[in-house]
C-alpha cells in the first residue's frame, strides 16, 4: 500500500508507512478509550505533521491507496 488517506474536517491528510488493518484499530481503541490524537501528513511534497484529535461522533474516512503494482 501506497498511503492511506484520511478525510477529516473536509480536509484530505495521508498516513504512509502504516498497515490498515492496524490503523483502523488504533482509531477503535483511542476513541473508545475517550479520545485520540492521530498524528498525519498535511501538505505534499514537503508533508508537515499535523494532529486530528478524534472522539465519538468525529466523521472520518479511511481510503487505501494502493502502489502502482496494485493490491
Amino acid at each position: 500500500m501506497k498511503r492511506i488517506d484520511v478525510h477529516y474536517g473536509g480536509e484530505v491528510y495521508s498516513i504512509g508507512g502504516r498497515d490498515f488493518d492496524e490503523l483502523k484499530r488504533e482509531i477503535t481503541d483511542g476513541i473508545a478509550a475517550g479520545g485520540h490524537w492521530l498524528v498525519v501528513n498535511d501538505g505534499e511534497g514537503h508533508p508537515r505533521p499535523a494532529h486530528l484529535l478524534l472522539t465519538a461522533g468525529t466523521i472520518l474516512a479511511l481510503v487505501p491507496i494502493p502502489d502502482d503494482g496494485g493490491e
